[in-house]
C-alpha cells in the first residue's frame, strides 16, 4: 500500500465522510510526500535561505507537475480525479484563507489518513521514513481503492520538545495531536505566518511564508 523510494513515499487514503461538501465525490485520495535535500533543510535552522527557498519551489514544481501527470493517467481509465498541488499563490485563495489560514484540501489530513505519518508539535506533517522533511500533494479520486493504509490517529513526538523550543514564533503550546483536536489548540498559524514573513524579508529580502527551522530542527529525518 505505502510506495518507497529515496525521495518519495506515497499510500492510498479513505477519506470518506471528511471531506468538504463540495468535493464529497471523492472519497479516496492517493497521498504523495517527495523529500526535501538534506543539506538545504540543514542550512534553514536559522531562518530560510536562498537554497531552502529553491528547493521549496522546485519540489513544489516537481509535485504539481507529477499530480497533474497522474490525474491525466486516471482520466484515462475513465477515473474521475481532482489533482491538489502542494501550495497556493495568494491570488488562488479565497477570503476565508486569509481568515482561517485553512484550506478547503488538507494534505496533511489525507497523509494521516493514509498512513505515512502523523501531525507534530508545530504542525507539520511528520513521515516515518523522512520526518518532517517533505512537501506534500495529493490526488483526489472517485474511485473505492481496494486497500488503504493504515490510518494514524495520536502523535508519535512523545515528550520531545525540539521543534516546541526552536520556533521563534513560539507559536506551538507543546500539546500533541491526535483526531478530533483543533490546530488551534496547539498551534497558532498567524504567529508563524507573520514570523515567517519577517524572517524571509530579512534573510530573503521577500515576504513569503518560509521559514524552516522545526523542519531543520526536527530529530526525526535527520
Amino acid at each position: 500500500i505505502i510506495g518507497n523510494s529515496n525521495t518519495y513515499v506515497y499510500a492510498f487514503a479513505n477519506l470518506e465522510g471528511l471531506m468538504d461538501d463540495r468535493y464529497a465525490e471523492f472519497s479516496n485520495a492517493i497521498s504523495i510526500a517527495r523529500k526535501l535535500d538534506d543539506d538545504s533543510v540543514d542550512g534553514a535552522y536559522k531562518g530560510p535561505t536562498i537554497r531552502y527557498m529553491q528547493e521549496y519551489k522546485d519540489i513544489n514544481t516537481e509535485l504539481s507537475a507529477l499530480v497533474l501527470a497522474v490525474s491525466n493517467m486516471l482520466f484515462h481509465e475513465n477515473i474521475k480525479n481532482a489533482p491538489v498541488k502542494p501550495t497556493f499563490e495568494d491570488h488562488e485563495l479565497d477570503e476565508n484563507y486569509f481568515k482561517t489560514l485553512r484550506t478547503e484540501f488538507s494534505h496533511k489530513m489525507a497523509a494521516t489518513r493514509a498512513g505515512l505519518g502523523w501531525i507534530g508539535k508545530t504542525d507539520l506533517l511528520v513521515t516515518f521514513k523522512f520526518g518532517p522533511r517533505v512537501r506534500l500533494a495529493m490526488v483526489l479520486v472517485d474511485y473505492q481503492f481496494q486497500k488503504t493504509g493504515i490510518p494514524i490517529t495520536a502523535s508519535k513526538c512523545g515528550a520531545c520538545t525540539v521543534c516546541v523550543d526552536k520556533c521563534p514564533a513560539q507559536a506551538a503550546n507543546g500539546m500533541l495531536w491526535e483526531t478530533g483536536i483543533d490546530r488551534n489548540d496547539f498551534y497558532d498559524a498567524f504567529k508563524c505566518r507573520e514570523k515567517c514573513r519577517e524572517l524571509s524579508k530579512i534573510n530573503l529580502n521577500e515576504t513569503i511564508s518560509l521559514c524552516g527551522i522545526c523542519v531543520s530542527a526536527c530529530p526525526i529525518g535527520k
